[in-house]
């Protein structure tokens, strides 16, 4: 890094009032890449009845927003080292305005396919705040509350967003719901360009474009194969078989590829050495994991089986929201700040396994109590707010920053953005998938399966975190 790029990196708004004043444009931003996901998840049921297609067809739409930020999220931060973050954070925030008015135009679930697609590129929009407030702040404490209160945005918006979409979606459906997107896109590019300032600490470098094809088309490929296979979940079929092995074959020649050609390139988007190193995969396994345990469980399995009359409770998308995910959010947003102010004194990887096993007993409540009692739901998910959406979420998307080469900052929260999409996709194909084949179970018995399942994989996460270096430049007693 030059000396210039270097000073403009560490100058970037350092005085306390223009870190509020970044603060603001920050998470405006986060918000309104959240509603991408959150607020669509009690609409779900309504968009496929008014798109006249199955909830299959629907949940594969959010599959392909994911895989969208998933791809994105890999090569979008280590460009805006290069040419500026404040340039590609506002240019994501266009791009997620022009997919919202294609989603809310869509004439059918195709449409809304390209619609989500063209959303995805927002996929980096955490991490990208996030390394631009590290850029502000210095101070760990300071630093790990606003960082906490950034990244509880990603569990869901106090709660709000998830009522709001269900109120619309109810009464207006769900058009109206991407309508709201396309306003707070708006808002927050205009607050990006009038209120954060400008750093590029890689300017001068050269983007690996070659490495950024062969990554994209790997994790492409490797998401496409994996969407294939979920096929062969109702029985044998030589097509999707055959589709998943070529695909399978494609992943791993590009990814061969891409390690070729960044130990050759004289600017590589990924130094080989890091990718070897614990402090890399490590994070990036435990986020992939967590999300595919989790996420369609809160955001698509647990609203799905509230609202349905048999086996479900049979209550409303309004009154679901205000039971189940508005809590859920609320505790996320209030827990966010108080884990991240912890993080830098107790440890963030002893904080993230206290979530993680917080998280795998309010797994084991949804799934063995909560499907039998809604109060008992109620409570599965309240903890699940604090111990995944509040803590679990907040430490992947602060180890992802702290743990990442001084010489690379945007690389290793680009590439754990795409495990936190590929966890959020792979989470809405495995799952359903599961939900599906096991239906012959009965309503309750493939849920349950479901759940036990995700707790499973959860589990995982717990173990691969384990692994997780301590980020000791970024804790305070060390």
């Amino acid at each position: 890094m030059s000396p210039a790029a270097a000073g403009t990196e560490a100058g970037l708004l350092s005085k306390p009032g223009n870190v509020t004043v970044l603060m603001v444009a920050l998470l405006t931003a986060c918000v309104a890449f959240q509603l991408n996901a959150s607020m669509l998840s009690p609409a779900l049921v309504t968009m496929g009845e008014e798109l006249h297609t199955d909830q299959a067809a629907i949940g594969l739409s959010q599959t392909w927003f994911f895989t969208a930020a998933a791809v994105f999220s890999l090569f979008l931060p280590r460009l805006s080292d290069i040419i500026g973050r404040k340039k590609v954070l506002v240019a994501m925030m266009v791009m997620m305005g022009v997919g919202s008015v294609v989603s809310a135009l869509a004439p059918d679930v195709t449409w809304l396919f390209v619609g989500r697609i063209i959303q995805g590129v927002s996929g980096p929009t955490v991490p990208l705040c996030l390394i631009m407030l590290r850029s502000a702040v210095r101070d760990p404490k300071r630093y790990g509350a606003l960082m906490g209160l950034i990244t509880a945005v990603n569990g869901g918006i106090a709660g709000i967003d998830s009522f709001v979409g269900g109120y619309f979606a109810e009464h207006f459906g769900f058009r109206s719901i991407f309508w709201l997107m396309v306003a707070m896109a708006i808002v927050a590019a205009v607050l990006l360009v009038v209120l954060a300032g400008e750093s590029r600490p890689g300017a001068g470098t050269t983007m690996d474009w070659l490495g950024v094809f062969c990554i994209v088309v790997a994790v492409g490929a490797l998401l496409t194969a994996l969407n294939e296979a979920t096929k062969l979940v109702g029985g044998f079929s030589t097509g999707p078989l055959l589709a998943t092995a070529a695909l399978a074959v494609v992943a791993a020649a590009a990814f061969m590829a891409f390690w070729a050609v960044e130990k050759r390139s004289r600017h590589p988007m990924v130094e080989t050495a890091h990718l070897r190193q614990r402090a890399t995969w490590a994070p990036l396994l435990t986020t992939t994991l967590t999300m595919t345990g989790i996420f369609a469980v809160i955001n698509g399995i647990v609203p799905a089986y509230v609202q349905a009359a048999d086996p479900g409770f049979g209550i409303g998308p309004t009154e679901m929201s205000l039971l189940i995910l508005t809590p859920y959010a609320l505790l996320g947003w209030v827990f966010g700040p108080i884990t991240g102010r912890l993080a830098p004194v107790l440890g963030y990887t002893r904080v993230l396994r206290i979530g993680l096993l917080g998280s795998v007993a309010a797994l084991a409540i949804i799934g063995f109590l909560g499907l039998h009692s809604l109060p008992l739901m109620i409570t599965g998910t309240v903890l699940l707010g604090i111990m995944y959406a509040g803590t679990v979420n907040i430490m992947l998307n602060g180890l992802g920053v702290v743990l990442s080469p001084a010489g690379n900052p945007g690389f290793l929260p680009g590439m754990n953005a795409g495990a936190f999409n590929l966890g959020a996709g792979l989470s809405f194909l495995v799952l359903p998938a599961i939900l599906v084949a096991t239906a012959p179970l009965g309503g309750q018995g493939s849920y349950l399966t479901v759940v036990v399942v995700s707790l499973v994989i959860t589990a995982g996460a717990f173990a691969a975190s384990l692994l997780v270096p301590k980020p000791v430049d970024a804790e305070v007693g060390a």
